[in-house]
């Protein structure tokens, strides 16, 4: 049997969702309560990776079970067990096939800026001190990424990808306060490709990028035409999407 765990955490503490030999990841830590826990080793598979300090509202991983399992229970312990800045919010059975990297059809990010200074909002901020930025040009250039596939000059460079394509359906910038706070969505991203283009896109908010130079950063297809990857602290995983066919609450 298969089961889908929903899972949000802060990742401050963490080297990001994906299991590494010397430092500390979420995946780590999820595979290790499941062991405890079940007393029989554990893996689960992720909807994707999170960098360092890259936090997640919403991540969704698959494991196997040979046998069927009480969701709220399971839930419950694994919430004890886990560290605080980890939570489970569901536990659900799915299609045997159902696999929670490849079935996903879209993945959603915002990323969190404070205008200002605010020393409560640091973990989950970039703060831009003083600074005015044109949030109107912005959204004109996060409109021009909806016009293109190939995102190669916003990826991380010396990556083993197969292709630099991903689908864009959203991107927009929003001031509420002061969290001025950019949202994107996409069928798929690519390595660091969220942070490379807020920082792209604050250059434009600045004034130091034209959105006709937007748009030959995006054909250059060259990484060090865009600008900085802005701080990981900032980007949240906000949401995955799924056929509602492959997956039964």
């Amino acid at each position: 049997m298969r089961y889908f765990i929903e899972i949000a955490y802060h990742g401050k503490n963490y080297h990001g969702w994906q299991r590494q030999p010397n430092a500390i990841s979420v995946q780590e830590k999820i595979e290790e309560a499941l062991t405890t826990i079940r007393r029989k080793e554990t893996s689960v598979v992720g909807a994707g990776r999170t960098d360092s300090g890259v936090h997640a509202l919403q991540l969704f991983a698959h494991f196997d079970c040979d046998t069927q399992i009480n969701y709220k229970e399971l839930q419950h312990k694994l919430n004890a067990f886990l560290p605080d800045d980890i939570v489970v919010h569901a536990i659900f059975l799915v299609k045997k096939d159902a696999h929670a990297r490849f079935d996903a059809l879209s993945r959603s990010y915002k990323y969190q800026i404070y205008l200002g200074r605010n020393p409560f909002v640091l973990d989950t901020t970039w703060q831009i001190y003083s600074q005015k930025i044109a949030i109107k040009e912005m959204n004109k250039a996060a409109v021009v990424l909806l016009e293109y596939t190939n995102f190669k000059c916003f990826s991380k460079s010396k990556t083993d990808v197969r292709t630099y394509n991903c689908k864009i359906t959203a991107a927009k910038w929003q001031l509420d306060g002061n969290i001025l706070t950019f949202s994107i969505s996409a069928d798929r991203f690519l390595r660091n490709m969220v942070r490379a283009i807020v920082g792209t896109l604050i250059d434009v908010g600045l004034g130091k990028t034209s959105i006709a130079d937007f748009r030959k950063i995006i054909e250059s297809e060259d990484r060090s035409e865009a600008g900085l990857s802005v701080p990981a602290k900032g980007l949240f995983l906000t949401e995955i999407s799924y056929p509602d066919i492959e997956i039964s609450y």
